[in-house]
């Protein structure tokens, strides 16, 4: 599986020639699902779900097709009947090729007087990889390599590095990193590293990485 960064929250995994992107946002580039054969949405907050893009994306192939949560399946699928599945915690299925399940069932409290949404988590080929969205969501299964959000308004350096600690990961790749400076991206790779408990690791926009 070729693991490739996008900007913030999304990342493209192909495997045998197919091509699944997760959470392509706002932040991330626009040509972030060109030539993917599925997209996998998280929830609904801008930075993770773009509407017109992923209209575009369903109008430009008719094969094309979408697993999400209902709060963003709701936006979608009467223009798109039968393409944009509705998905939640427990819910296993094959996109692309790749075979998900579904973990987690709301965001992480960003402030007790901000309404919680929906959030779910993709675990993907049976653990090696997990997506969590805007969760701190721990599956029920061993995980090789963790997407990592890094930093957002709903988490604290303490809360990411407990998190680490509890998935237990072989890896942890960087997501959720578009409001992180290249001024405290040190910090955080050195404590992150120091008291994870396992390899930390960075992509920039682009980069790639074999799994």
């Amino acid at each position: 599986m070729k693991l490739t960064k996008k900007s913030h929250a999304c990342v493209r995994l192909e495997k045998d020639g197919r091509v699944l992107v997760l959470d392509p946002g706002m932040f991330s580039e626009q040509d972030a699902t060109l030539g993917a054969d599925a997209v996998l949405v998280t929830h609904e907050h801008p930075d993770h779900f773009d509407e017109g893009r992923l209209r575009a994306f369903l109008e430009a192939d008719p094969a094309a097709a979408i697993w999400t949560l209902k709060s963003v399946a709701e936006q979608l699928s009467a223009a798109f009947p039968g393409r944009v599945h509705t998905v939640g915690h427990g819910d296993a299925f094959t996109a692309a090729g790749f075979d998900v399940q579904v973990h987690g069932e709301l965001h992480a409290v960003i402030h007790p007087d901000i309404p919680r949404v929906t959030n779910v988590g993709y675990l993907v080929d049976g653990g090696k990889l997990f997506h969590p969205g805007d969760a701190l969501t721990v599956p029920d299964r061993p995980v090789e390599t963790l997407m990592l959000p890094v930093m957002a308004p709903w988490n604290k350096i303490s809360e990411v590095i407990d998190y680490v600690r509890e998935v237990r990961p072989r890896r942890a790749y960087d997501i959720h990193d578009a409001l992180l400076t290249d001024l405290a991206r040190p910090i955080y790779d050195r404590q992150i590293g120091a008291l994870g408990g396992t390899e930390h690791l960075r992509l920039a926009p682009g980069g790639s990485a074999e799994l």
